[in-house]
C-alpha cells in the first residue's frame, strides 16, 4: 500500500463515517462503525469493513441496510474530488466480537473456571457497572444514593459571555510584559 492509497484509505474512512451517521436516515441502521477502508492501488474499487454491534437478525437487518444505503454514499463521496470515486463494497467486521470472546476466556481462566461456549445472541456483551479492585477504596453502602444522578452533583455550568460582549485578549507581548492591553 503506497502513501497516496493510505492517506485515502483514511479520507474515505472518516468520510463514510459521517455520511452514515448524519445523512443516511433509514431506521434499519443500528449501532455500526466503519472500522477500516482499503482501497485498491487503481482506485476502482475500496472495501468497507463495518463493526455492528446488537442482536443477529438486527445485525443482518442493518448490514443489509448499509448495503442499500452504499451507492448513496459513493454519490455523497464525489465532493472529495477524487479523480474516481470508488465502487464500495461492504464487508462485516468481526474482530470487536473476537476480541470480546478472547476477554471473556481470559477472565474466565483467570478466575480458574472453564471457558463458557460463546453464548448465543448478541455477541458482545452488554455494559454494565464498571467494578474496580483498587486496595483502599471505599465502597459505598448498599441502598446509598448515587451522587452523581442528580444535576447537583455535576459541577456548575461555565457562564459564556454573550456575542455583544467581545471576549478580552491578552497578546502575547503584552503578556511577556506583564501588562493587559
Amino acid at each position: 500500500m503506497t502513501e497516496r492509497t493510505a492517506r485515502v484509505d483514511q479520507l474515505l474512512q472518516e468520510e463514510i463515517s459521517r455520511i452514515v451517521l448524519r445523512e443516511v436516515h433509514d431506521p434499519r441502521i443500528g449501532f455500526a462503525t466503519v472500522t477500516r477502508v482499503q482501497t485498491a492501488p487503481d482506485l476502482r474499487h475500496a472495501k468497507v469493513w463495518v463493526s455492528i454491534i446488537g442482536q443477529p437478525d438486527e445485525r443482518q437487518a442493518t448490514f443489509r441496510a448499509l448495503a442499500r444505503a452504499m451507492p448513496f454514499v459513493r454519490h455523497e463521496l464525489g465532493v472529495l474530488r477524487l479523480r474516481r470515486v470508488p465502487e464500495l463494497h461492504l464487508e462485516l467486521d468481526d474482530s470487536v466480537e473476537r476480541g470480546a470472546r478472547v476477554l471473556q476466556i481470559l477472565g474466565d481462566l483467570e478466575a480458574g473456571r472453564e471457558p463458557a461456549p460463546p453464548a448465543p445472541g448478541e455477541t458482545l456483551p452488554t455494559p454494565g457497572p464498571l467494578h474496580l479492585d483498587v486496595p483502599g477504596a471505599s465502597v459505598p453502602a448498599a441502598g446509598a444514593r448515587d451522587p452523581m444522578a442528580t444535576d447537583a452533583a455535576l459541577p456548575a455550568a461555565r457562564v459564556h459571555r454573550s456575542r455583544a460582549e467581545p471576549r478580552r485578549s491578552v497578546s502575547r507581548r503584552a503578556a511577556r510584559q506583564g501588562r493587559r492591553p
